[in-house]
């Protein structure tokens, strides 16, 4: 897998939630940053800790060989690639671009293919684990693209990781990030139905939650969803419009490569009736209000 002592010049574009702390872990790991992002107050952060910074993705293109980019969305992902002063304009053969977004796999595969035609080399590595396992560097990477580039870059990955694990060609990480997303969505709505079905019978949902967790319907969704539910804490460990955002290009995905995901559509609409009411900016745990709403019942601690 290479030596982890090997120090890199990487460009980073994108210091979000999840870029800046991405980005101090691998300045603590020794490698040399060329960091890029218009909040610069972001890019004044990483440069005290001694990165150096670049106006666009070209200007990083032209210094780096190995270039991160860690954005919102699939445009974002294509105008840094491929757009005016991106880095397709300055790239040289040979240089690798590691897109570390949660993005439309047909998207990835399209990107890729076009900085493929100048000899640039992109693996799709989405990040499971939210703001502080990116913070502790323990993160969950999916990653699609050549084998033997993921393992050029493996330890790379890892001064970010928990874990890195190579899912199959381009693409086919962003196929397994939406395939987690849809499954932590119905875990959500699942909970929320049955808690919401058991209080409105006239049970504890406290008391179900604690007798249920340890069965079969027991998850790790169940035990970090069920307790923030009971106490009403809706804070933001991950926001409703990013789970939208990510069923979006699920279904967007789904219906390209004629897949049917009908659960995936209905959690969905149930996220666009939070969104309307004004919720968009909670946690996806939020989903419990959507049933509250239809069942006239409201889920807290005895």
């Amino acid at each position: 897998m290479g030596n982890r002592r090997h120090k890199m010049k990487v460009g980073f574009i994108g210091l979000g939630i999840m870029g800046k702390p991405m980005s101090k872990n691998l300045i603590k790991a020794g490698h040399e940053l060329v960091v890029c992002d218009f909040n610069k107050t972001a890019v004044d952060e990483i440069v005290s800790l001694g990165a150096s910074s670049a106006e666009n993705g070209a200007e990083v293109a032209k210094v780096c060989d190995v270039i991160i980019t860690m954005l919102p969305n699939s445009p974002h992902v294509r105008s840094v690639a491929l757009g005016e002063n991106g880095i397709m304009e300055a790239a040289k053969s040979g240089t690798v671009v590691i897109d570390m977004s949660s993005i439309d796999p047909v998207e990835s595969k399209a990107i890729g293919d076009a900085l493929a035609t100048i000899g640039v080399d992109m693996l799709d590595a989405p990040v499971s684990g939210g703001e502080p396992k990116a913070i502790d560097g323990t993160l969950s990477v999916m990653v699609g693209g050549k084998k033997e580039t993921f393992d050029r870059f493996y330890d790379l990955l890892m001064t970010m990781a928990g874990s890195a694990v190579y899912v199959g060609e381009l693409g086919s990480g962003n196929i397994t990030k939406l395939a987690n997303q849809i499954i932590v969505a119905l875990n959500i709505s699942a909970v929320s139905e049955a808690l919401t079905f058991a209080s409105k019978a006239g049970a504890s949902p406290e008391l179900v939650y604690q007798a249920i967790r340890g069965g079969l319907a027991g998850s790790t969704v169940l035990d970090a969803k069920a307790p923030m539910m009971l106490d009403r804490n809706f804070n933001p460990g991950f926001k409703i419009e990013l789970h939208i955002k990510d069923l979006t290009n699920a279904l967007n995905a789904s219906h390209a490569v004629g897949a049917a995901v009908p659960l995936t559509a209905q959690v969905m609409e149930m996220m666009q009736v939070l969104k309307i009411d004004g919720f968009e900016k909670e946690d996806h745990c939020s989903l419990l209000k959507y049933y509250e709403k239809l069942t006239n019942v409201e889920i807290k601690r005895a």
